[in-house]
């Protein structure tokens, strides 16, 4: 039993390694691709429509991720969660907002209640 236990959680710090690195990888594609052309890449031409459509792609892909949920499709739900955070990054990028801001941010958080949290945000 506790070898399972090791194992699972293993698994788990090996999970959060892969997914700081993909988000890490993620960000650099998105912030790569400023520059290029909106004919070859999907990227540029949604930074170059500006934060109006990256917000509304957003919440295109949140309202899917949460459609895959509540039908418990956990397959179609990594995938659109895969998108959503794709398109996350891009509404970050077309508002100027990097990672390491909103890291910031989360660990100023870091230690407070969520409830206390929600309850001292400025009206």
């Amino acid at each position: 039993m506790a070898d399972r236990r090791i194992i699972e959680s293993d698994r788990r710090r090996a999970a959060k390694a892969s997914l700081g690195d993909s988000l890490e990888q993620l960000w650099r594609i998105i912030d790569s691709r400023r520059n290029a052309d909106p004919d070859t890449s999907y990227t540029a031409k949604l930074l170059m429509r500006g934060r109006r459509k990256a917000a509304q792609k957003l919440g295109e892909e949140a309202v899917e991720a949460v459609i895959e949920a509540v039908r418990h499709d956990n397959a179609a739900l990594i995938g659109e969660s895969a998108d959503l955070l794709f398109h996350l990054f891009v509404l970050w990028a077309s508002c100027g907002v990097t990672p390491s801001e909103v890291a910031a941010e989360l660990m100023r958080r870091e230690g407070t209640s969520g409830l206390d949290e929600k309850r001292n945000r400025k009206k």
